[in-house]
C-alpha cells in the first residue's frame, strides 16, 4: 500500500466540503492499494452550455483526486503540503447526464514530486478523459 494511512472515505469526503470538489458533488467512492476512486454528477454544476459535462468539471475531478492521493503519501502534515505545478486532460468523449467515475494512481512518487494518472469514465464503463496531474511537496511555514 502506498497510502502512510489508509483513508476512511468518510474523512477524505469531509476534505472536500467547502470547496470547488465539493461544489461539484466530487465523492471519493473507494480507495485501493494504490489507488482512489471518485463519483462526480454530470447535472448543472459540471455541465457547460451545450448540456455536455464541462471539459473543466474533469480537471477539476483529476486535480482534486491527485491532489488528495498526494497528501495521503505525505509522512507528516503538519510539516508538508501539496501544491499542483501542472495539469493537462485529454477528452475522448462527451457526457450529458449521470455520473462520471474516476481511477487516480501514482505514475511516479518522488521525494518532491508526484505525477498521478486520471481515467474518467461514463457509466457504460467507456473512457471520456484522461489527465495528468504534478504535484509538489512543499513545506509550511
Amino acid at each position: 500500500m502506498i497510502w502512510k494511512n489508509k483513508p476512511k472515505l468518510e474523512a477524505l469526503n469531509n476534505i472536500n466540503k467547502n470547496t470547488l470538489g465539493g461544489h461539484l458533488g466530487i465523492e471519493v467512492i473507494e480507495v485501493g492499494d494504490d489507488y482512489i476512486k471518485a463519483k462526480m454528477p454530470v447535472d448543472k454544476r459540471t455541465k457547460q452550455p451545450m448540456g455536455l459535462l464541462h471539459g473543466g468539471a474533469s480537471v477539476a475531478l483529476s486535480e482534486t483526486m491527485g491532489s488528495i492521493a498526494s497528501v495521503l503519501i505525505l509522512d507528516d502534515i503538519t510539516k508538508e503540503s501539496i501544491v499542483g505545478i501542472e495539469i493537462n486532460a485529454n477528452h475522448l468523449k462527451s457526457v450529458k447526464s449521470g455520473s462520471v467515475y474516476s481511477i487516480t494512481k501514482p505514475i511516479r512518487i518522488g521525494k518532491k514530486i508526484q505525477v498521478w494518472n486520471t481515467e474518467v469514465y461514463n457509466e457504460a464503463n467507456e473512457l471520456i478523459c484522461v489527465s495528468k496531474l504534478t504535484t509538489m511537496r512543499i513545506e509550511n511555514r
